[in-house]
């Protein structure tokens, strides 16, 4: 039997995104519209899917009704009858009385699920990442080097490094220490500009996990977190290993992408990823797809306006039920049934599902979430103080971000 079929995947999907406010503020982040067709969550869904993983947990909770609905649609693919299931697990208060309190509470709240599965490892993943990886990769090396623990990790600038968990190993991949979030992280070695950040992806030996969890429950100082508390806990006194993440990466190609999206700023530049001339994720690898939900909409059209104007599209990710009428748009994602009338200009900008950009409207730099209707002649990203009077958010790098089903004032 292979490692894959001894595994119990867990997707941590419950966070409130708050730094991707107003983009969450009707969804959980996982729920989030990402690339134009997908939801955040279907990269590690995906990446479930083909590492041949057939027993996932998604443990939900936050404004999760989005969520729930998503993978009603697009994931119910597995079949219960021989084992299989993708099953959404909100908050039950099954220990204690409180709703998830943390990523290691949120598992612990689950443990009876655990206790019953048969399973020997468990996967546990979050929901909020864009990359592809081949997590049986990871699993056989944890169950050939007998770890406890593994914790997948990647190299990333010192710079960034202060926002993430970061580990310290020795020449034999085992880990030495786990700092989150340090202002002075470690780096690796031998070189001194980068440091090893942890990608929220651990394995677990499922007897060793139940019992770490019992104890941190018990502990009435504990944030009941993996990598503030989890960890940094049992890293003295087991064997805690490190899995590096962009190597030989089995049946993917090795693009070595890995992001996370949990501030506007971080969530735009991904978008914008995929439209650069060689994008650094491969959303093309035919053996690798990234599963989604897709509706039933019309194929894309172009169509000139009414007094011929042809308009044009360079470089831009379009999406079914798409019509651009004798506009102009350059280097943004749309999402299904968006329609930009004749004379407008759409530029850097990702468009959320059925946006109507009305004629002669600009908008640049922006994202405008499901449902808005821009009335011909406005404008958006271009005089930012008119966008923050009229509510709108605007990150630290200047995207400007309209909520969903806005309405502009009248004229």
């Amino acid at each position: 039997m292979q490692v894959v079929d001894k595994t119990l995947s867990i997707v941590l999907a419950g966070g409130v995104g708050s730094r991707l406010h107003p983009l969450t503020a009707d969804r959980a982040k996982p729920a989030v519209p990402f690339g134009g067709i997908y939801r955040i969550i279907d990269f590690t869904l995906s990446n479930c899917l083909h590492s041949g993983l057939r027993r996932i947990l998604i443990l939900t909770q936050y404004k999760s009704h989005s969520l729930h609905k998503h993978l009603r649609d697009g994931w119910s693919i597995f079949i219960p009858e021989i084992g299989e299931f993708i099953t959404a697990v909100p908050a039950q208060m099954r220990v204690g009385e409180g709703w998830y309190a943390g990523t290691a509470d949120a598992i612990n709240q689950n443990r009876y699920l655990l206790e019953r599965s048969g399973a020997e490892y468990v996967l546990i993943l979050a929901g909020d990442h864009i990359y592809r990886m081949d997590y049986a990769r990871m699993l056989e090396e944890h169950a050939r080097r007998k770890f406890d623990v593994t914790v997948a990790c990647m190299p990333v600038p010192i710079a960034d490094a202060r926002s993430f968990g970061v580990i310290d190993i020795d020449p034999e991949l085992r880990v030495r220490s786990f700092i989150e979030k340090s202002p002075h992280p470690p780096t690796m070695p031998n070189d001194p500009q980068h440091a090893l950040a942890s990608m929220g992806v651990y394995v677990f030996n499922l007897p060793f996990l139940l019992k770490v969890l019992a104890q941190d429950h018990e502990d009435d100082t504990s944030g009941h977190d993996f990598g503030k508390n989890i960890l940094p806990s049992v890293i003295n006194t087991h064997s805690v290993g490190a899995y590096h993440f962009g190597g030989k990466e089995g049946r993917v190609t090795r693009d070595g992408y890995w992001r996370d999206v949990g501030t506007l700023d971080a969530y735009y530049q991904a978008n914008m990823d995929l439209i650069e001339p060689v994008p650094p994720i491969d959303l093309y690898q035919s053996d690798w797809g990234i599963r989604t939900y897709h509706g039933q909409y019309p194929a894309a059209r172009m169509a000139p306006s009414a007094t011929g104007e042809a308009g044009s599209v360079v470089n831009t990710l379009l999406a079914g039920g798409d019509v651009i009428i004798g506009a102009r748009v350059l280097h943004s994602i749309l999402s299904p049934n968006v329609w930009v009338e004749s004379g407008a200009l759409v530029e850097d900008a990702i468009l959320f599902e059925g946006v109507q950009v009305g004629a002669r409207a600009r908008l640049r730099h922006c994202i405008l979430d499901k449902g808005v209707y821009v009335p011909a002649g406005e404008t958006i990203g271009w005089d930012h103080e008119q966008d923050r009077c009229r509510g709108f958010t605007i990150s630290e790098g200047g995207v400007v971000v309209v909520p969903k089903e806005y309405k502009f004032e009248k004229r």
